[in-house]
């Protein structure tokens, strides 16, 4: 019986540099049924030209271009109409999975009849060096929880269509991971990680992650622009995320022993 096919969403911008080694990381996946499917969002380097040659070679691999450059979420969305698999899974033009990540996934899913799971994930540099850190969760994530820090990595999370449809990403310009998950919460109020690392998360220089003062403007702006909040009880919310972040969270991002 063959398994499951598997979508997986991937922007591109100007990822010449790790788009290669991304791409790799599927091909290595011990779950072979899975289409990779890239919205390049206007390019300037040679990333269009690197996915060409690769997808020449491998027909689960599928390219399209936007014709002007818009930002993450169309190119997701763009991306998202053009899957046909059962399961919907995410990947950054930059990140990297591990080779069991989308068979242990799929396997969780089944034995626990879920619709959705995530997994803890490591980081890792610019230069693909480890950072000695790995991001958990609770085993038993909560929308509360969830509404207050996105511990649900973009590149971990795998839901089934048959359960929830496509869901449409965010049109506010970031965080749209964490909308999405919460999305995803407020309808099953619980969700259930994988409980082990299956992916490796890039923090470059220029990323939200690399700056705690973007982190928390657009966290913000979550607050005010998809959950609709005033300014009083977002700003409120804030501090729950900071306190989150400084007394809680910690524990759960470990580091890595040597």
């Amino acid at each position: 019986m063959e398994k499951p096919l598997v979508s997986i969403i991937t922007p591109s911008f100007n990822c010449e540099k790790f788009i290669v080694e991304t791409i790799q990381s599927v091909q290595n996946q011990t779950y072979k049924n899975w289409e990779m499917i890239i919205v390049d969002d206007c390019s300037s380097d040679q990333t269009v030209s690197i996915i060409k040659e690769i997808s020449s070679q491998d027909n689960r691999i599928q390219l399209f271009q936007l014709d002007a450059n818009s930002g993450t979420g169309i190119a997701r969305n763009t991306a998202l109409a053009k899957a046909s698999g059962k399961y919907i899974a995410f990947l950054d033009a930059d990140d990297l999975w591990k080779p069991l990540k989308l068979e242990l996934q799929i396997d969780f899913l089944k034995k626990h009849n879920l619709p959705f799971t995530f997994s803890f994930y490591e980081c890792i540099d610019e230069a693909g060096e480890s950072l000695n850190r790995r991001i958990e969760s609770p085993r038993n994530l909560s929308y509360r929880q969830l509404f207050f820090c996105n511990y649900v990595g973009n590149l971990t999370g795998i839901y089934d269509v048959n359960y929830f449809g496509k869901i449409t990403v965010s049109s506010i310009r970031k965080r749209q991971d964490w909308v999405h998950w919460l999305t995803i919460l407020k309808k099953i109020k619980t969700a259930q990680p994988v409980p082990e690392s299956l992916a490796y998360y890039r923090i470059r220089e220029n990323s939200i992650s690399a700056s705690k003062y973007e982190l928390l403007r657009h966290n913000f702006s979550v607050y005010r622009i998809f959950h609709r909040l005033n300014l009083v009880t977002s700003i409120l919310c804030m501090m729950g995320f900071l306190f989150t972040q400084i007394l809680i969270k910690p524990g759960y991002s470990k580091k890595i022993k040597a």
